[in-house]
C-alpha cells in the first residue's frame, strides 16, 4: 500500500508500505479522505515533541473511511462499516478522562501525531481507541469527505459552547479560514444578532459570506476598530473568536469587546510566542478570556449530528482534493490558502 511519511521538518515522502496487521483487538480501516489540518502544517514545518527525531510518521488526523478488517475480539463494528475516528486518545484513568475530558488527558495518544494517521491507504486502528469510545459510525446520508472535516468542526463547537452566544450578541470571527466558517455558521446557527468576519484573503472572505456572515472586512483595507465602532455604535461586540494564529490579533481582541465581553482565544501561537494583554480592559469591562484545544469525544459526537441534520455545512469547506500520490501538492495548497480545505482521497 501507499503511505505519505513524515521523516524530518520539511520532509514528507511517499513510501510503499505493507498493510498494517489488524490485531485481534483491533480494527483496521481502509482510508477515504483525510484533510490536511493546521496541526499537520505545524507537525510539516517545525515537527512535534510526541514525534522523536529519527521517528518516520504518517500524519493525517481527520479520516473517514471503510472498516476492513475486525478483529476477533472487537465487537460492534463489521467490515465494510463507513466511520471516523476521533484523534485524541485518552488514557481513561486520569480525573480529565473520567470527567470526559479525553482531548486533555496529559498522557495522550493521538493519530497523526504518536500513533500513524490518515494519509495511508489503511490505517490501524488500535484497542485504546477502539476501547476509548474514539470510532464513530457515519449517519446515512453523510459523505466521507463530510466526515473528515467533523472534527475540526467539533473543536470549534467546543469553542463556541462556553461563549454562550445569545440573539442580542454581535460576534467577531478572526480569520476566514475553515475554521472561521465552522465559527460563522455556529454564531447564526445560535441567532446571534450580527456577524462580523475580519480576514486578508478575499476568496476566503467570500466564502465566508456564502456561509452566513452579516459583514465582511478585509482589515488591509479598512480599519478594523473604526469599523466596529461603526457597526456597535461605540459599544464593541459581545463575542470575538481568534481563529488565527497571529499575537497581535488576540491583544486587539480585548479593545473591540463591549462591556461583558466573551473571548475565545481558539488559534495557537508558534512557540515561544507572548501577548502583552491590558489586562485592565479585563478587570474594569468586566470581561471574559478563554481558550480551547480539540473537542471531547462528546463534542464530536453533537458536531457530527448537526452536520447530519443539515444544520451545519461542511461540504463547501472542502475546495480541493488530491491523490495521495500528490500530498505534496496538498500541502502546497494548505500552505498558500488557495482554496478553504485540502482533501486527500487514498485510493484515486
Amino acid at each position: 500500500m501507499k503511505a505519505a511519511v513524515y521523516r524530518a521538518p520539511g520532509d514528507i515522502a511517499l513510501e510503499d508500505r505493507d498493510m498494517p496487521v489488524c490485531g485481534d483487538d483491533e480494527l483496521l480501516l481502509r482510508v477515504r479522505a483525510a484533510s490536511v489540518c493546521g496541526t499537520d502544517m505545524r507537525i510539516f514545518k517545525s515537527g512535534h515533541f510526541k514525534i522523536p527525531a529519527s521517528t518516520h510518521r504518517v500524519l493525517g488526523h481527520e479520516v473517514a473511511g471503510v472498516i476492513a478488517k475486525v478483529g476477533r475480539f472487537v465487537s460492534g463494528f463489521a467490515e465494510g462499516m463507513r466511520v471516523t475516528v476521533t484523534p485524541n486518545i485518552g488514557c481513561g484513568r486520569c480525573k480529565l478522562c473520567r470527567r470526559g475530558y479525553n482531548n486533555m488527558c496529559p498522557n495522550y495518544e493521538a493519530f497523526g501525531i504518536s500513533l500513524d494517521g490518515g494519509f495511508e491507504d489503511y490505517m490501524r486502528v488500535p484497542n485504546i481507541a477502539v476501547r476509548g469510545g474514539n470510532v464513530f459510525a457515519i449517519p446515512d446520508g453523510v459523505s466521507f469527505e463530510e466526515a473528515a472535516v467533523v472534527e475540526p468542526l467539533s473543536c470549534a463547537f467546543n469553542a463556541f459552547q462556553g461563549l454562550k452566544v445569545t440573539p442580542e450578541d454581535r460576534v467577531l470571527i478572526f480569520g476566514p479560514g475553515p475554521i472561521g466558517a465552522f465559527f460563522t455558521q455556529l454564531a447564526k446557527l445560535y441567532g446571534a444578532k450580527t456577524v462580523i468576519v475580519a480576514g486578508i484573503t478575499d476568496n476566503r472572505l467570500e466564502t465566508v459570506g456564502r456561509m452566513g456572515a452579516d459583514v465582511l472586512i478585509n482589515t488591509t483595507r479598512t480599519d478594523l476598530a473604526q469599523e466596529i465602532a461603526n457597526i456597535s455604535n461605540g459599544d464593541g461586540v459581545d463575542v470575538i473568536v481568534t481563529a488565527a494564529s497571529a499575537p497581535q490579533l488576540q491583544a486587539q481582541a480585548l479593545t473591540l469587546l463591549a462591556m461583558h465581553g466573551r473571548v475565545n482565544f481558539f488559534g495557537g501561537l508558534p512557540k515561544g510566542a507572548k501577548v502583552e494583554l491590558d489586562t485592565n480592559l479585563i478587570h474594569y469591562r468586566g470581561l471574559h478570556v478563554a481558550g480551547t484545544t480539540g473537542s471531547s469525544n462528546e463534542d464530536y459526537a453533537r458536531a457530527m449530528q448537526l452536520v447530519a441534520d443539515g444544520q451545519i455545512n461542511v461540504r463547501d469547506i472542502v475546495t480541493e482534493r488530491y491523490p495521495l500520490t500528490e500530498i505534496g501538492k496538498a500541502f502546497d495548497s494548505a500552505f498558500e490558502g488557495r482554496g478553504m480545505k485540502a482533501m486527500v482521497v487514498p485510493g484515486d
